[in-house]
């Protein structure tokens, strides 16, 4: 069978199906027309996000029987109508959920005890130990919405901090465990001083968290986004840090985030993220929290395990 690599990955992926068999073509370097000139020699993708893969250009992989995401969404393809065409799609949310874990908590760490500012500042002489007294995990209740790979991967990173852990997911029951334990939406409403989401990106979940969603926490909230941008409508959100009903925000994306900001002077990027670089209340990252030396080998290796189990000779 042969494999076209539309993205740069890790090396491992390509050796693993090269070593089972597969014809590999690495062609990240190639612009979308070049590809697409192409696509109808190839019976497999293996993709990132360079582009999406919808109706137009799936009818010009005439050939293809599966595709390969090497990371956990699958939101840049159009999978039902991929599967109608007998392709199957694979992602690989076991390479980096460790990392996606990890990241979440480390965010959290560092809101909750300014370490940021703190790190600045005592660069810059100031040694202001009041000012920056911070808060601790323990006693406090954390809810997970989405309990899949990621979700469960920051639960397990939270049972040693004394705290309690909930979580909703609307697609899976019966999933309590020694980490969590399984809830309704309303009983995070309830309970929750901090919210962490790990959820996909679909027309369900696009901006879920808005003013309404919001203002139904009982308490105000720390909210920690490590899932992906559109999940989150900026706007409310800047709204509620301002009234004081989200006390703090970790973003590791952001609803706008494939905009280039890379020119632009700080004046002319939107009044939503000006806020959020401006705010000390607020913890920013550039979509890196799966994205570890680590997560970067397991990711590339577990894409190539499933294709292999499937379509290995």
């Amino acid at each position: 069978m042969k494999v076209l690599f539309i993205d740069s990955t890790h090396a491992r992926l390509k050796e693993m199906l090269e070593e089972a068999g597969f014809e590999c073509t690495y062609a990240p370097e190639k612009n979308k027309e070049e590809l697409l000139a192409i696509f109808h020699e190839f019976d497999g993708f293996i993709i990132r996000s360079k582009f999406k893969l919808n109706k137009e250009e799936l009818d010009q992989a005439t050939r293809l029987k599966f595709i390969g995401r090497v990371g956990a969404g699958l939101e840049n393809i159009d999978v039902d109508y991929a599967e109608s065409k007998g392709i199957r799609c694979f992602n690989a949310p076991e390479g980096n959920r460790d990392a996606v874990g990890e990241h979440a908590v480390g965010m959290l760490l560092s809101l909750f005890n300014n370490l940021c500012r703190c790190n600045l500042e005592v660069r810059n002489g100031m040694w202001r130990r009041e000012e920056n007294r911070g808060i601790e995990i323990k006693g406090k209740t954390i809810g997970i919405i989405g309990y899949g790979n990621m979700g469960g991967a920051f639960a397990q990173r939270l049972k040693g901090f004394g705290c309690k852990v909930i979580a909703y997911d609307k697609y899976k029951f019966d999933y309590s465990d020694k980490f969590c334990e399984e809830k309704q939406i309303e009983d995070l409403f309830e309970q929750c001083d901090v919210l962490s989401l790990h959820v996909p990106q679909t027309e369900e979940t696009m901006f879920m968290v808005n003013d309404d969603f919001l203002n139904k926490f009982k308490k105000p909230i720390y909210l920690i986004n490590t899932a992906r941008g559109k999940v989150v409508r900026i706007a409310d959100l800047v709204k509620n840090l301002e009234t004081g009903k989200v006390k703090g925000a970790c973003l590791d994306v952001l609803e706008y985030e494939k905009t280039s900001f890379e020119d632009l002077h700080a004046s002319e990027l939107p009044a939503e993220f000006q806020y959020l670089i401006e705010s000390e209340k607020v913890l920013l990252s550039p979509h890196v929290g799966g994205w570890t030396h680590e997560s970067n080998i397991k990711l590339s290796e577990v894409t190539a395990q499933k294709i292999i189990d499937e379509f290995g000779e």
